[in-house]
């Protein structure tokens, strides 16, 4: 009989402590705030996954706006450079990639001058010191359409951002430019000592423009306003044509490298 007490004894202390021992299965809120704590870290990685391919796609866009481009977008009549690389360009000052833009080849749309005008850069780069003249050619980068709220307004035709040859970008209204080519057209001068070394040496390695060069120099001693003599002029305006129309036939230039 004692037996069988014992016995007995033993298996109900073992039932109540196995009984004791178990955890109690979780409530619902218990459950959902374990579930909430789960996925936050998933979440917040997708945050930080989206957050960086936004940035990717903002550098990627930056980066393009820098490049030179060799192609361009049609609208309308005109063939011009991108909208983002234009903004850059003209917040700046670039004489050597005006070179490579006119050169010859290049299908950006050009436009001359249909009167003297101030050149006056709205985009806040800089502006050059000298007019537009008359039939000065300039390279057309983005045509402002009229605001007229609607309504047909005769002659408002919007306006122009244009690249002179000098490597400065001036604000145009659009009865100002013109694309009927004129018989000789002007040009800005190409600013020599603002030029990247390299492109001063192609020029200088060409017979014609390179003796116009050391003939300049040589005159004008380093001064090309004020008081300078007859000759320092005639040999200025010289070289100054040279290196245009030596751009305009294709002269090889070194291809400059991306906008700051």
């Amino acid at each position: 009989m004692r037996s069988v007490q014992s016995s007995f004894a033993l298996v109900l202390v073992g039932t109540l402590a196995a009984c004791g021992g178990a955890a109690p299965p979780p409530s619902e809120p218990d459950r959902a705030e374990a579930e909430v704590a789960a996925a936050a870290p998933a979440a917040k990685e997708g945050e930080a996954a989206e957050g960086e391919g936004g940035k990717k796609e903002e550098d990627a866009a930056a980066e393009a706006s820098r490049q030179i481009p060799t192609t361009c977008e049609q609208r309308g009549n005109e063939c011009l450079p991108p909208v983002a690389f234009v903004k850059r360009l003209c917040s700046g000052f670039h004489p050597d990639v005006a070179l490579t833009l006119f050169a010859k080849g290049s299908p950006f749309t050009r436009g001359y001058l249909t009167r003297d005008t101030e050149a006056v850069n709205a985009s806040g780069g800089s502006s050059s010191n000298d007019k537009l003249v008359f039939d000065e050619e300039v390279l057309i980068l983005y045509h402002r359409e009229p605001e007229t709220g609607g309504m047909v307004v005769s002659g408002a035709g919007g306006g122009y951002e244009v690249l002179r040859w000098d490597g400065t970008c001036a604000t145009l209204m659009a009865e100002e430019v013109r694309q009927h080519v004129p018989p000789k057209p002007k040009f800005a001068a190409i600013p020599w000592k603002s030029l990247d070394q390299k492109t001063r040496d192609a020029f200088l390695a060409d017979e014609k423009t390179g003796k116009l060069i050391i003939e300049r120099k040589r005159e004008c001693k380093g001064a090309t306003m004020g008081a300078v003599t007859a000759k320092c002029e005639k040999v200025d305006k010289q070289m100054a044509a040279a290196l245009i129309a030596y751009v305009r036939n294709g002269g090889a230039l070194p291809a400059p490298g991306p906008l700051p």
